[in-house]
């Protein structure tokens, strides 16, 4: 069984196209999309358990150029 979260992107000003852009080219994002609001950028992300999301997919997240702050929101049932 995986685990899969929703993470909430905040980026620079006019950095959403590219952030959501290099997001959905990470191995584990299953999407990505563009909003309005508090946060920037939604994204949805899969992977084998709790370390490998923060291995294999939010260390790259946090890692791409224009994001200012993330929040990691684990989903509880599928």
């Amino acid at each position: 069984m995986s685990i899969q979260a929703y993470i909430l992107i905040q980026t620079e000003v006019g950095k959403s196209s590219s952030v959501t852009k290099a997001v959905t080219a990470i191995a584990g994002v299953t999407i990505a999309e563009s909003v309005t609001g508090p946060y920037d950028v939604i994204m949805r992300a899969e992977a084998a358990n709790m370390e490998d999301l923060g291995k294999s997919v939010l260390a790259k997240v946090q890692a791409i150029p224009g994001i200012t702050r993330t929040l990691t929101c684990p989903v509880t049932s599928l």
